[in-house]
């Protein structure tokens, strides 16, 4: 899924509520991503990531969702950019991706090895979609390395992202 809409809702607090939101949003086609509800205070704070039709414009979204029986509601639907594809970068040598079943800490432990390296991330662009029954993180980097330790350092990445199971993949810079 490429999330395109962040849709954030806060009322007062009745039974039916989720399953009022979450319909309407199928109704209009909306393909929910990560998704939150929490009571505080007597208020509801329904949060969510989608991915809107093209038939359907944030406009269309959000007129839907103010047609629904909520008090005192605050209602804000907005558009987002997805993480940049990221094929060029000025200044870097290499294109470095990382692909695998997202867990904690998978950006950390790939950066963390730039600086054994001397190597400067230039550009970095993540992603996640979900796939069957796993939640399927990418992540790019555009990386400046010195020549001499490119060759240590793609290995070491390479054997850093195996030990996550994850697929590795570089291309060098011209």
């Amino acid at each position: 899924m490429n999330a395109n809409t962040r849709i954030t809702i806060s009322c007062i607090d009745r039974v039916g509520l989720v399953s009022d939101i979450s319909g309407r949003l199928f109704d209009i086609g909306a393909n929910l991503g990560p998704t939150s509800f929490v009571l505080d205070q007597g208020r509801a704070n329904f949060v969510t990531t989608c991915e809107l039709p093209d038939t359907c414009p944030i406009t269309e979204c959000e007129a839907a969702l103010c047609e629904l029986p909520m008090e005192q509601a605050e209602i804000t639907v907005e558009e987002i950019q997805p993480a940049p594809l990221l094929t060029r970068a000025p200044g870097a040598t290499h294109m470095i991706e990382c692909s695998g079943i997202d867990q904690p800490g998978l950006i950390a432990r790939l950066s963390e090895i730039f600086i054994e390296f001397n190597a400067n991330i230039v550009q970095l662009a993540a992603s996640a979609t979900d796939e069957k029954d796993a939640r399927i993180y990418t992540t790019r980097f555009a990386v400046a390395i010195p020549a001499d330790r490119a060759a240590a350092c793609l290995a070491t990445l390479a054997n850093t992202a195996g030990s996550m199971r994850m697929l590795f993949r570089f291309e060098e810079l011209k």
